[in-house]
């Protein structure tokens, strides 16, 4: 108990040593997913206030020692607010503390995590569902924002001053819809809050963006911005999307970029109106393209400082050692017999004592408990098969080439408790084909 109280210290003085080093305003640009990933690609905008915290999510305050500050953003018919205040670490993974995010998550975990914090603050607004289950609706984009997607930020300095004016403001402004998806929308309301702090520095792309307010629009004027006042403290990192089987986010685009870049809309177009297709490969080659959100940025996580990427040297030397180990972690199980995706499909996700998820499977007379985290997928995992498995998946996710970008210690990490668990495994007298009453190739 008393390690565990240790460890959490350090990890929240890890984390506030990364995003206090200086205090200020963070512009998250969020790669779109789903039917947003599909068809306009634009993605979502918050803002994350370091030195503001909430008492509520519809009521700020200044940060008292040791606290992270809230992300704002705008959203459209969530309990007929306009803007809510969630604390940074439950706004990216759905948990309180940086060791209790998962490193590998499905929809049925991802759902069970938000769900959990739903009950536990969001529930005076957003009540259970009729039958006392999962509520439904656009909730869930308050919390978790990491499993869906990937992000980038943009920070800026701000003032201790006009943080408490923007506290006043926002407190005493009646906190009622206002979204509309042309002249009021998230990029909106993101680009409020900066133009506060530095009037006129983020605006529409007239040309790029057809005078509409883009995520990728504004966060490309913040950038800029940042680039012609060094005088001001400035920095940009990565958040990467959490690995596992919640699919892959896109690149976010411009309402132009989208547009040209779509082959369903344009290949017609150019067919019947090949003029109309000139003038968006004339908007898009003049105002969209060109930025890159990812260069030069540092790598997030939640448990260490800001560190900069991987090598490509490294991702190769880590992909091959890898394989080299992934080979033989199959062999002599029930993964060679039965697949993950029957075994997942049977898993619960649960907390443990300390609040870090586990999945709990049936296998053979009763349940097995896999750890999800860091400090319990070692020490919690009754399978360690599959506890090596899913950070195998990680890990293949992570070494990807068109992967966001990775810090080469959060790798070598992982590769630890993989070889950790290898080695745990050849020590066990039990594995999973002895509580399935099976040996590997065959029954009893």
């Amino acid at each position: 108990m008393g390690r565990r109280f240790i460890s959490a210290v350090v990890f929240l003085f890890l984390l506030g040593s990364s995003l206090r080093a200086h205090a200020g305003a963070t512009l998250l640009l969020e790669e779109p997913y789903s039917v947003d990933g599909t068809f306009a690609g634009t993605g979502h905008v918050a803002v994350y206030l370091n030195r503001v915290c909430a008492d509520t999510p519809l009521k700020l305050r200044r940060c008292k020692d040791g606290e992270l500050g809230v992300v704002l953003s705008r959203y459209h018919g969530v309990a007929g607010y306009d803007w809510f205040a969630v604390p940074l670490v439950p706004y990216l993974y759905a948990v309180e503390l940086p060791e209790q995010v998962p490193l590998y998550a499905d929809a049925k975990l991802v759902s069970f995590l938000r769900d959990q914090y739903r009950r536990k603050h969001f529930e005076e607004f957003i009540p259970d569902a009729p039958d006392g289950g999962v509520s439904e609706g656009p909730w869930y984009q308050l919390v978790g924002s990491s499993y869906d997607r990937t992000s980038y930020a943009f920070e800026i300095e701000t003032s201790a001053e006009k943080d408490d004016e923007l506290i006043q403001i926002l407190n005493a402004r009646r906190n009622v819809g206002r979204y509309k998806l042309l002249s009021s929308n998230c990029a909106d309301f993101v680009k409020g809050i900066i133009n506060f702090y530095y009037p006129g520095a983020l605006h529409r792309g007239i040309i790029g963006d057809l005078g509409i307010s883009t995520p990728k629009q504004i966060a490309k004027c913040l950038a800029r911005y940042s680039k012609h006042h060094p005088e001001l403290e400035s920095i940009s990192f990565v958040i990467p999307q959490v690995p596992g089987t919640m699919k892959r986010s896109k690149p976010v685009r411009g309402v132009v970029e989208s547009a040209f870049k779509a082959k369903k809309y344009m290949a017609p177009l150019l067919v019947w109106h090949p003029a109309i297709v000139a003038c968006f490969a004339a908007a898009y080659f003049t105002g969209s393209r060109g930025f890159d959100p990812g260069q030069h940025a540092l790598v997030f996580d939640p448990r260490r400082d800001l560190e900069a990427p991987m090598t490509a040297q490294e991702r190769r030397e880590y992909q091959t050692r890898l394989e080299r180990l992934a080979r033989g972690i199959t062999e002599g199980t029930i993964l060679e017999e039965v697949k993950w995706p029957r075994l997942e499909a049977t898993a619960q996700p649960q907390l443990d004592e300390a609040g870090r998820p586990v999945l709990r499977l049936t296998l053979g007379e009763g349940p097995v408990a896999v750890g999800l985290t860091r400090d319990n997928i070692v020490s919690a995992s009754e399978a360690p098969e599959i506890a090596q498995h899913l950070l195998v998946v990680r890990l293949r996710e992570e070494l990807r080439k068109s992967a966001p970008k990775i810090a080469a210690s959060d790798v070598y990490n992982d590769m630890l408790l993989l070889e950790e668990l290898h080695r745990g495994r050849s020590e066990r007298p039990s594995s999973i084909a002895d509580s399935l009453g099976m040996k590997a190739g065959g029954t009893r």
